[in-house]
C-alpha cells in the first residue's frame, strides 16, 4: 500500500503509537486486569507501522516510543487501581511489564536492527572517505 505524501513526522509517529498503545492496553488492563496478547500484538504492530509509515529520519522515534508509552500506560492504570501503595504498585507494574517482555524484546531487537542498518547505509563507505592513496 503506497501512501500519498512523504509520511508521518516524528510528532505524528509518537502520537499515533501512544494512542494505539494506550487505547488497546487500557482495554486489556480493564477487562483482564493485566496485559496480554492483544497489547503485545499492538506493540509489535505500532513499531512496524511507525517504521513503515514514518518519514525518513523517524526510525529512532518509532523504536523508542512503544516501550515508553506502554510503561506509562501500565503505570497510569496501576496507580488508578492500587493508589500510591508502593509495594502493590511496584509488584503490579513489574508483573505487567514481565507479561509483555518477550514481545517488547523481539520488537526492540527488530527496531534497533532497522535503525542501525539505516544509519549504516547513510554513512559513506571507506572508499569514499579515502580520496588519495597512501604515500609510502
Amino acid at each position: 500500500m503506497k501512501l500519498q505524501g512523504p509520511g508521518l513526522k516524528k510528532q505524528g509517529v509518537v502520537v499515533l503509537q501512544s494512542f494505539f498503545i494506550f487505547f488497546f492496553g487500557s482495554i486489556e488492563l480493564i477487562l483482564r486486569s493485566g496485559s496480554g496478547i492483544l497489547t503485545a500484538v499492538v506493540l509489535c504492530a505500532v513499531l512496524y507501522g511507525g517504521i513503515r509509515f514514518g518519514r525518513a529520519g523517524t526510525t529512532y522515534v518509532s523504536v523508542v516510543t512503544p516501550p515508553i508509552a506502554f510503561a506509562a500506560t501500565v503505570l497510569f492504570h496501576v496507580l488508578l487501581k492500587d493508589g500510591f501503595a508502593i509495594s502493590k504498585v511496584g509488584i503490579d507494574f513489574i508483573a505487567s511489564l514481565a507479561s509483555i517482555a518477550p514481545y517488547l524484546l523481539a520488537s526492540a531487537i527488530y527496531g534497533w536492527f532497522v535503525y542501525f542498518n539505516e544509519k549504516a547505509k547513510s554513512r559513506p563507505g571507506k572508499s569514499a572517505v579515502r580520496t588519495t592513496s597512501p604515500q609510502l
